[in-house]
């Protein structure tokens, strides 16, 4: 009876333990029901480290923040206690239901998956407009601004849409802000004129008050459709230092933080469509003020001869936009298809340069040629009138080369086959006596590289054998094949590392990622091993410096906190590089 119970006791130990040791990955969310005009915030937390973590995809929300990545690892009492988690902060983007989907992570090669959660979105509720609330005073000190140059053009006529963020001298920016919406301007062509990165503080009123703000960004819109369209907002994510009430030693007040999402709000514009009185009917849809013109390299040759000619359209407008006047010449002129050239560039008030159709045209016979005037019409937004100009006529002589049995030369549209009367000089150019000569050659066998080629295999056969045999003993070499292929997986992750250091979040998960697999390479030790005292003890029972493992601590301690704190070009540089040299140094003291 006692050992029954003895086995029941030593079962209900075992039974704890294995709960105590299960693995664990939930989401947990702030709160299950909020207003639209408030954040959600969604942590995925697992009590043991895991790759390859991969988010829903926030149906019917908006990340504002994150992934921000938090590590609490401690031992109390010589048990291990572990928790990290990946938190994201989201806008909701409409009413209703919406459901939080699962998240995956792989943990010692299993796959786990939260649960999904439910969240309602309700209307917006009442914000606090308290002063001294640092999100209020944010909210009505912030504002993005889209300014549209004209609401109502014409079809195909240049509008600028201007983004302004007006910041009024009560609160400050001095971190970067990120955009999480751009406009896509379906029914629009569309080309941005960044300032990329160097914004130029101005001083302006808004709303009646004193306000600084900077241009974004000036967008060049031309519209493809008529009626009314909408034009997309910008949405930024925007850190806003406002002072609080709090004070420091000095009396001075201390800045809080606040993480706004600012808007410019649509735009509508009414698109007019071109007026059909007076439209001619060679119009190509041409809108702006251009100039025309025609003209070739040459008007005086020979029958087979090729000359060039040119049609240009230059001036302001939507010039990328429609095709060039086509051309009609006489059937005795042989015309290649033509070769497009553009120097165009867009400025804030639109498209402007010039385009050129080059074509190579070759005269068959002798006689003179007219190349009747091509019509360009355009319409004028500004004169509200359609213009046309037509190039000047241009006659072709040619000299020499056969003729026709019958002078229909100056026929633009001849299309009857005419007997012709060919020129004894026609075909002087081709060679009736080739004189061909043959190249005498050494011969074939017993040179030189007959033999090589005889015995150049059987001098390769003892290199296969010894490259064989190598090979197997490496295929053999079980540990040694790990410890390398967690080498390559260290070098891999650097390199991506690398390709990401314009994205922050990225680069550092990246370089963690290539840390962990080196250790694992080096030290024989598994993720759950990775722990920074443990890893301190471990490298100094290699024989690795002091020096070198602080180094190596710390980089590991750069990459927990990087993702969620501001880190410049230059830190990031600063971290790949001393992540290199660092691995670079351990690989020789490493024992």
């Amino acid at each position: 009876m006692k050992l029954k119970h003895f086995i029941y006791v030593l079962f209900f130990i075992a039974s704890c333990g294995a709960m105590q040791a299960q693995i664990q990955f939930e989401a947990k969310l702030s709160k299950k029901r909020l207003g639209i005009n408030e954040r959600l915030r969604v942590d995925f937390e697992m009590n043991q480290d895991g790759d390859n973590f991969n988010p829903p995809d926030f149906r019917g929300f908006r990340v504002v923040g994150g992934p921000n990545q938090a590590i609490s690892n401690s031992y109390i009492n010589g048990r291990r206690s572990y928790s990290k988690t990946y938190s994201y902060f989201l806008s909701p983007q409409s009413r209703g239901k919406f459901t939080i989907g699962q998240a995956t992570i792989e943990i010692e090669g299993q796959t786990y998956k939260t649960n999904p959660i439910e969240v309602e979105i309700t209307a917006a509720v009442e914000q606090p407009k308290d002063e001294n609330n640092a999100e209020y005073v944010a909210s009505e000190n912030v504002h993005l601004v889209a300014e549209v140059s004209n609401s109502n053009p014409y079809l195909n006529e240049a509008i600028t849409v201007v983004y302004k963020m007006y910041v009024s001298h009560d609160v400050s920016i001095t971190s970067s802000w990120r955009e999480i919406d751009t406009p896509k301007y379906a029914d629009f062509w569309s080309q941005n004129i960044d300032n990329q990165g160097n914004f130029k503080i101005y001083e302006g009123e808004f709303k009646g008050e004193n306000y600084r703000y900077v241009i974004l960004r000036t967008t060049v819109l031309y519209p493809q459709k008529t009626g009314e369209l909408n034009i997309e907002p910008l949405t930024l994510d925007v850190p806003i230092d406002v002072q609080g009430n709090k004070r420091d030693i000095f009396g001075r007040r201390l800045m809080t933080r606040v993480n706004k999402t600012i808007s410019a709000g649509n735009r509508t514009i009414t698109v007019k469509p071109l007026p059909t009185e007076g439209r001619p009917d060679n119009f190509n849809g041409a809108v702006g003020s251009f100039q025309f013109n025609v003209t070739t390299n040459k008007t005086t040759l020979d029958a087979g001869e090729a000359l060039e000619m040119a049609i240009k359209v230059s001036g302001e407008g939507n010039i990328k936009l429609f095709d060039l006047p086509t051309v009609k010449l006489p059937s005795s002129l042989e015309m290649y298809e033509p070769e497009r050239s553009e120097n165009v560039r867009t400025n804030r008030t639109g498209m402007a340069g010039d385009i050129t159709e080059k074509y190579t045209i070759v005269p068959q016979f002798k006689g003179n040629y007219p190349i009747r005037p091509i019509p360009f019409s355009y319409f004028d937004p500004k004169t509200e009138k359609y213009n046309t100009i037509s190039s000047n006529e241009i006659i072709l002589n040619v000299v020499n080369g056969p003729v026709t049995s019958e002078n229909s030369t100056t026929s633009n549209n001849s299309d009857s086959k005419k007997a012709v009367v060919l020129s004894k000089e026609q075909f002087k150019y081709i060679k009736l006596n080739a004189e061909l000569q043959s190249k005498s050659h050494e011969p074939f066998f017993k040179s030189v590289l007959f033999w090589s080629l005889l015995g150049g295999p059987l001098l390769l056969i003892p290199i296969f054998i010894i490259v064989g045999k190598k090979r197997d003993k490496r295929l053999a070499d079980y540990e040694g094949n790990r410890l390398r292929k967690a080498d390559r997986m260290a070098k891999k992750y650097l390199s991506e590392a690398k390709k990401n250091m314009a994205n922050k979040a990225t680069f550092y998960e990246a370089l963690e990622r290539a840390l962990h697999n080196y250790l694992k390479a080096k030290l024989n030790i598994e993720t759950s091993e990775m722990a920074k005292d443990r890893i301190a003890v471990l490298l100094e029972e290699r024989e690795v410096s002091g020096a070198n493992i602080q180094q190596f601590t710390n980089l590991l301690k750069s990459c927990e906190f990087a993702r969620y704190t501001p880190a410049s070009n230059v830190t990031i540089q600063q971290d790949y590089n001393k992540a290199v040299e660092t691995i670079a140094a351990i690989d020789k003291q490493i024992q």
